[in-house]
């Protein structure tokens, strides 16, 4: 063998071996999820459970995101809607700390705990899945669509590595895999031409709202002095009104306005959530299209911000004895691993969720509330008080009822295999300030693994789903697709009820309430035979010319006669029985219960296919 082709022999073979080891660092998995937060978590349990094999990569070591990795322990919302992985969470909570009462420890919230405890109850969920996998310290760096598949270069452990996935699922904190995926998107305020929100501002803007950097402190005792060293800049007259100080002796008092503010996030074990928004350390940064870099350097002014508010807190309201809690983030500077962002990018998707849906689901063009995969109950609230240029817009008057979130705002225009979570949804700047909150979000990523699995299961883009399948799957895993406050999960009927309020042939009834608006669907409140023929007409045209009275309340021998309009024959006589064989009262009038019952039984209304905007197919 020649020199020069020893050397060519061995080029070769340096090569090919180099190929191999490429070949072998490629991993294959069903379903990618980029994000391990509120809904990157969910979304990997959910699918896993519905036997698909799941990847979830995490740039940090913890999961839970806004949950735990950025602090905000405290769940706003949905403490009478615990559907489904939220649900279960919380009752984890429950069973760590000792019930209910132990986790109500601030006023903010009825669900307050440790973010560390919050990151092993997930941790905890997920290991249980033998079909998901969590890589840890690992950021993608690319997402390329090739052969019907998602080829994502990421970094692992600062090695690098490829994986190949059918689906993709963006549940980052900021929208960044949807961007990288070519999808469109919104950053802002829209005006209110574009979604018809009468409250929405004339002209679209970029403004965002505002964001937090948490910090968690903790008690060490009365006399103990945990200072932190004076910040860079720090001015206590910016912080002078955060709360009213009018007797230093009275801080321990309850009637003291700053020891209320303190109570605000006080979680379990004596330790309290600082993310307080006036004068406080809320602060304006809209880095959603900055590049890592400039993200990083501009966040270093939201921790600063911070830890001024903490000396603050220590310094000019005498809570020395509260420190950064020394056992909860494993960062050199004791403070999160990020960032509380309140809005990222906002997906433009199949459908898009406005203001007008949610105040009046069922007066719309698009009934949207039919493709319902997550309910909300908190109002629409946003944080503007640290951009003077945020136009102005009265939240409190804007008054809505518990919601439930489409389906197709999940989905993107244009760009196959890919299902959005967290708060990048498609939905409106408006909508965002209550489609936002963790329950909400821990929901939305539940449903985008449902998706992903079933999208798996039938070799399907998320674009050709059946709505209908997608949220029977939610049901089994006792998930809300209808926001009814009055028929819980543990409710024998809950998933028929669930059905029926979701064809829309009987609705709830909306009621604005303070922080945590209602829909009701009333189970015993009898029903008359003019509602019920109003509710069928959509889907029995033959109705449409059936009188049954304006005001009669059904009874089973009314109910059998409508049903014979439809082409159903029933007796009265097999109508009561059906009910007691149901385990339903039977009353001489039929309650809402009782027909959501038997419409189930005799027409299966629920079976009938959706598109994603709600029209029935």
């Amino acid at each position: 063998m020649t020199f020069r082709t020893k050397n060519c022999f061995l080029f070769f073979l340096m090569l090919f071996g180099s190929m191999g080891l490429y070949a072998q660092a490629v991993h294959k998995t069903d379903v990618l999820i980029i994000g391990g937060g509120a809904s990157g978590t969910t979304a990997g349990i959910q699918a896993a459970r519905m036997g698909v094999n799941v990847t979830i990569i995490e740039e940090t070591a913890w999961l839970g995101g806004m949950l735990t990795s950025a602090g905000v322990s405290a769940i706003d919302g949905n403490h009478k809607l615990p559907g489904g992985l939220w649900g279960e969470f919380r009752q984890k909570l429950y069973q760590h700390y000792g019930g209910p009462a132990a986790v109500e420890t601030g006023w903010v919230s009825n669900t307050l705990f440790e973010p560390h405890v919050g990151d092993a109850i997930l941790k905890q969920l997920a290991a249980a899945e033998k079909q998901l996998q969590v890589w840890f310290n690992t950021r993608f760096t690319s997402v390329k669509r090739e052969n019907n598949n998602w080829v994502v270069n990421a970094v692992r452990n600062k090695k690098p590595c490829v994986i190949n996935a059918a689906i993709l699922i963006d549940a980052t904190e900021l929208g960044d895999v949807l961007a990288a995926a070519g999808a469109g998107y919104r950053i802002g305020m829209d005006n209110r031409d574009s979604t018809g929100e009468a409250y929405a501002p004339a002209k679209a803007n970029d403004i965002i709202q505002d964001l937090t950097y948490v910090a968690v402190l903790k008690d060490y005792g009365k006399n103990a002095d945990k200072t932190i060293a004076r910040p860079e800049g720090y001015d206590a007259k910016v912080f002078d009104c955060s709360c009213d100080v009018s007797d230093p002796a009275s801080f321990d008092s309850p009637q003291n306005n700053c020891f209320r503010m303190m109570q605000y996030g006080k979680l379990p074990n004596n330790k309290y959530m600082i993310n307080w928004p006036k004068c406080g350390n809320d602060i304006y940064l809209n880095i959603i299209d900055s590049s890592t870099a400039g993200r990083e350097k501009a966040l270093q002014q939201a921790k600063l911000h911070t830890l001024r508010f903490v000396y603050y807190l220590q310094t000019a309201l005498g809570y020395k004895n509260l420190g950064l809690a020394d056992d909860e983030f494993n960062t050199p500077d004791k403070l999160p691993m990020i960032a509380y962002h309140r809005e990222s990018r906002r997906l433009k998707g199949l459908v898009t969720f406005t203001l007008n849906h949610v105040a009046r689901p069922y007066d719309n063009e698009q009934a949207l509330y039919r493709t319902g995969i997550a309910v909300g109950d908190y109002t629409i609230d946003h944080h503007h008080l640290k951009n003077p240029a945020a136009p102005k817009i009265d939240f409190v008057k804007i008054k809505v009822p518990s919601y439930n979130v489409p389906m197709g705002s999940l989905i993107p225009e244009g760009v196959d295999g890919l299902i959005v979570a967290e708060k990048s949804i498609s939905v409106s700047n408006i909508v965002n300030g209550a489609t936002r909150l963790q329950p909400v979000v821990l929901q939305i990523g539940q449903a985008a693994g449902a998706m992903a699995a079933v999208c798996i299961q039938h070799h399907q883009q998320p674009a050709q789903l059946n709505v209908r399948e997608v949220q029977q799957v939610l049901l089994k895993a006792r998930g809300y697709i209808m926001p009814f406050i009055d028929v819980p999960v543990e409710d024998p009927q809950f998933e028929i009820i669930q059905q029926i309020g979701a064809t829309g042939i009987l609705k709830g009834t909306g009621v604005p309430y303070m922080w945590a608006n209602q829909t009701w669907f009333y189970p015993a409140l009898p029903v008359s035979g003019y509602e019920l023929v109003q509710g069928l007409r959509l889907y029995y045209p033959a109705l449409q010319q059936y009188w049954a009275g304006s005001g009669d309340m059904l009874t089973a021998a009314a109910f059998a006669k409508i049903l014979q309009e439809t082409g159903v024959t029933v007796t009265a006589e097999q109508v009561v029985k059906d009910l007691a064989a149901a385990g339903v009262v039977v009353s001489e009038q039929l309650s809402r219960r009782a027909v959501a019952v038997l419409l189930d039984k005799y027409l299966h209304p629920f079976s009938r296919p959706v598109a994603v905007n709600g029209d029935l197919l």
